[in-house]
């Protein structure tokens, strides 16, 4: 399948390690031009441009900081002044709330936290695709992908924060769908499971994840790239407003 992205100019955030990175790597495996985005793990970014760039991409680190305004409208900047007009947004990169507290419940949890986090992951996520959709418009051809989690259709508990910010990113999907698929940008939302990527887990998690998945196996980095790949391609020209999974139908313990 053709997908068109040689030559596109691809804004990943989170890039430095896990789904990010290997995103990015699966642009510059398509000959894209790659902005690796990275919020405090320089060294994991710089290893992910030099992954890219051994698949014979153009890539840069863009540090970013989904809390900042500024540091996104700079980073955009960056971004586009060393590889040119953005074509592709992928907003993967997260924040992660702090855990509950024991004993906490869902009124005594702190409001800062909930704010903390919409700003990061939502509000962050906002901001930049107003940033990148100018280029797109111009080009009458764009792409976006927030990456959200299944968690929003199925809730835990002591994660209202994180779920509620995510949440907002489907709403934001379907509005930007609405008002800018007729000039030739395409907006999804892709959803991962149980992604035990670059961090030690002890196995029983894991194992219950593992069976808590209709493939009996837990998400990989590599299952979601290729799907946000696809839809950020040319070969993708009508699928635009949908939140997809790619879980492997994957329900959340209770």
């Amino acid at each position: 399948m053709e997908l068109g992205l040689a030559g596109k100019v691809v804004l990943v955030t989170g890039a430095s390690t896990a789904i990010g990175r290997a995103t990015a790597l699966a642009f510059a495996e398509e000959k894209a031009h790659v902005a690796v985005g990275y919020h405090s793990n320089a060294r994991a970014a710089a290893a992910t441009v030099a992954l890219a760039e051994q698949r014979g991409a153009r890539a840069i680190p863009w540090r970013l900081d989904l809390g900042d305004a500024k540091s996104l409208e700079d980073a955009v900047r960056h971004a586009r002044r060393e590889l040119g007009p953005v074509d592709v947004l992928v907003n993967n990169a997260v924040q992660w709330p702090d855990w509950p507290e024991p004993g906490e419940t869902f009124e005594t949890a702190p409001v800062e936290r909930f704010t903390t986090s919409v700003n990061a992951n939502l509000v962050g996520p906002y901001l930049l695709a107003r940033a990148v959709v100018g280029d797109m418009r111009a080009k009458g051809w764009g792409r976006v992908v927030h990456v959200s989690t299944g968690l929003v259709e199925d809730g835990f508990p002591g994660n209202v924060s994180y779920i509620a910010a995510k949440s907002g990113l489907h709403g934001l999907t379907r509005v930007m769908s609405r008002q800018l698929a007729s000039t030739g940008i395409l907006t999804n939302v892709v959803m991962p499971g149980f992604t035990p990527a670059d961090k030690p887990m002890p196995p029983e998690v894991v194992e219950t994840a593992r069976a808590a998945a209709a493939t009996g196996d837990v998400t990989h980095p590599e299952d979601v790239a290729r799907m946000i790949v696809f839809l950020c391609s040319t070969a993708n020209t009508n699928t635009t407003g949908e939140s997809i999974r790619t879980d492997g139908h994957f329900l959340t313990p209770a």
